[in-house]
């Protein structure tokens, strides 16, 4: 099977460094798959799960927003958060959300007659309750 170098960094760390088989990447305009060969590509990230695929099984990672960058041999992702799934806990998850409860608040405030940034926020709200959905953790909704 071919492989592509992976490599997903937060400002806090780096995460993972690895060969990988396939990534899974929640892309703003819908989850993507990219494999060895991929079309280059640069896409936004919306919060939800990004999944590696390698030699040695599965890694999850849950993500709040960023950026991958997309080539042929390889993905790079830079996270604006980014953590283990295993290490998200209720805690951790509670503060995600009253993060983007808090932008989308402002959003709310600033935009007042401007609907297109006030549904951005709204949507990424959304997108993080669905995560926690997704991993069992109660976003308190």
């Amino acid at each position: 099977m071919a492989n592509l170098q992976f490599d997903l960094v937060s400002p806090e760390r780096r995460l993972a460094s690895v060969e990988a088989s396939a990534v899974e990447i929640p892309g703003a305009d819908g989850e993507m798959t990219a494999m060895e060969g991929h079309a280059p590509t640069i896409t936004t990230l919306r919060p939800g799960i990004l999944t590696v695929q390698h030699s040695g099984g599965q890694d999850q990672y849950v993500v709040s927003g960023g950026f991958a960058e997309i080539t042929a041999s390889s993905v790079s992702v830079l996270a604006e958060q980014a953590l283990p799934k295993s290490e998200v806990t209720q805690e951790i998850y509670n503060q995600m959300i009253a993060d983007v409860k808090a932008a989308y608040d402002n959003a709310k405030n600033v935009f007042k007659n401007e609907p297109g940034p006030v549904d951005d926020a709204a949507k990424l709200l959304a997108d993080m309750v669905a995560v926690g959905t997704h991993i069992g953790l109660d976003s308190g909704n």
